[in-house]
């Protein structure tokens, strides 16, 4: 009885993710067809220093509009089938592509330094999402992403600027261990809500920093004011045309943050701890039976996810900016728990989520440079803008780890 009351839930949202899908390509059509029609034109992509890219822009878009409502139309009626998620990934991409045709038109821009950018910009979203996925994966929400990314990013301009980067790092990591400890410490020991403990880390970093930061670092300015690291080129694969400069020519965090990415995945799937690890998580009373010390796996996990979380702080005085600004992290943290449900608690779904918040991101940035008039307003809504879509109509089924937000009595 109970099997078949679930297969009737999971066939209702499948219809109700259905209907989600087809609504939005239908939308997507017809935003391509009232909007990116009216500027004639072509679009020149940059991707190489002498070669550029054209795309006529009204066509496209006339063509984009006509294949979306009808993909939506098929979906509303009768459903792709196993293909959906293919169809509305490549419909995604073509309606970004005419979007960026549209912006363009009469003009060009440097499409490698927008992936570029892209993969540079996913860096903090990447390693915040990583720490939220060790942490739930344990049993333990991790909300104070955000403020741990936001104290490593002031102790890393604060250390860096009088130590050198690398030292800035350190601190970085450090201050994430830290802050990451209030959780462990309130969360597994005393039993305190955990969403409440993670909201008022980040209360409390964004206060502390904001307050250091107007009272010292403007009287002090030579404490805030370090050289970032600049892209480094791997031989050989950064001569690679428009694959080298994208993916083989950035900082050292892109590179970090993507080992991040292959070790965390093989240690949660392929070792002793990962399994302990992901037990814990889902039935840690069985794991306690079998003698998994749950408490201390918890504890060590969390200050893990924070010492990550921490070099993720350090991308922004250390890796781009060379400084640190009031609220600084400006909402990444919580765009890595989207990343997090979007990516299914899977190391590389994460990373692939990331990616697509900072394509956001380096969009928004791109059409700032462009004449489109549209308000710089909206420009900045649009990595929030992708979170909310992404969560709330492309993630689809998804569940967290049984475990996540329960305190566990070792009695």
């Amino acid at each position: 009885m109970s099997d078949a009351v679930a297969n009737v839930v999971v066939s209702a949202e499948q219809k109700k993710r259905s209907r989600n899908v087809g609504l939005t390509l239908v939308v997507l059509g017809v935003i391509a067809g009232s909007i990116f029609t009216n500027r004639p034109g072509d679009a020149g992509f940059k991707l190489l220093d002498d070669y550029v890219f054209s795309i006529p822009a009204r066509p496209f878009a006339t063509a984009l509009a006509i294949v979306l409502v009808a993909l939506g139309a098929v979906q509303l009626i009768r459903g792709i089938g196993k293909v959906t998620n293919v169809a509305l990934s490549i419909a995604t991409a073509a309606f970004v592509i005419g979007f960026l045709t549209w912006a363009a038109s009469g003009g060009s821009f440097s499409f490698t330094g927008m992936l570029q950018d892209t993969v540079a910009r996913s860096v903090p979203i990447t390693l915040g999402a990583i720490a939220g996925i060790l942490c739930e994966r344990s049993g333990i929400i991790n909300i104070s992403i955000e403020g741990q990314l936001l104290g490593a990013a002031f102790t890393g301009s604060v250390v860096g600027s009088i130590l050198g980067p690398w030292m800035g790092i350190l601190a970085s990591v450090a201050t994430g261990v830290a802050l990451s400890g209030i959780l462990a410490v309130f969360a597994i020991r005393y039993r305190v809500d955990q969403v409440i403990v993670g909201f008022a880390v980040n209360f409390f970093s964004l206060g502390l920093t904001s307050f250091l930061a107007s009272r010292v670092l403007t009287e002090y300015p030579e404490y805030n004011l370090l050289t970032p690291f600049k892209p480094w080129a791997i031989p050989l694969l950064s001569d690679i045309p428009v694959v080298g400069t994208v993916l083989f020519t950035q900082t050292l965090f892109v590179y970090a943050s993507v080992v991040a990415v292959i070790v965390a995945t093989w240690m949660l799937y392929r070792t002793r701890w990962g399994l302990r690890t992901r037990a814990i998580g889902e039935y840690p009373k069985a794991a306690g039976t079998l003698g998994v010390d749950v408490i201390r796996l918890r504890y060590r996990n969390v200050l893990i996810a924070g010492a990550v979380a921490g070099l993720g702080g350090a991308w922004w005085p250390v890796g781009t900016v060379g400084r640190f600004d009031q609220n600084i992290t400006g909402g990444r943290g919580f765009i890595a728990l989207a990343a997090v449900i979007f990516g299914r608690w899977h190391p590389v779904g994460a990373f692939s989520a990331a990616l697509v918040f900072g394509f956001a991101e380096a969009i928004q940035l791109k059409m700032s440079n462009l004449n489109t008039g549209i308000p710089s307003e909206f420009l900045l809504m649009a990595p929030y803008l992708v979170t909310l879509i992404v969560v709330a109509g492309f993630v689809g089924r998804s569940r967290a780890p049984k475990a996540a937000g329960q305190p566990y009595d070792a009695q």
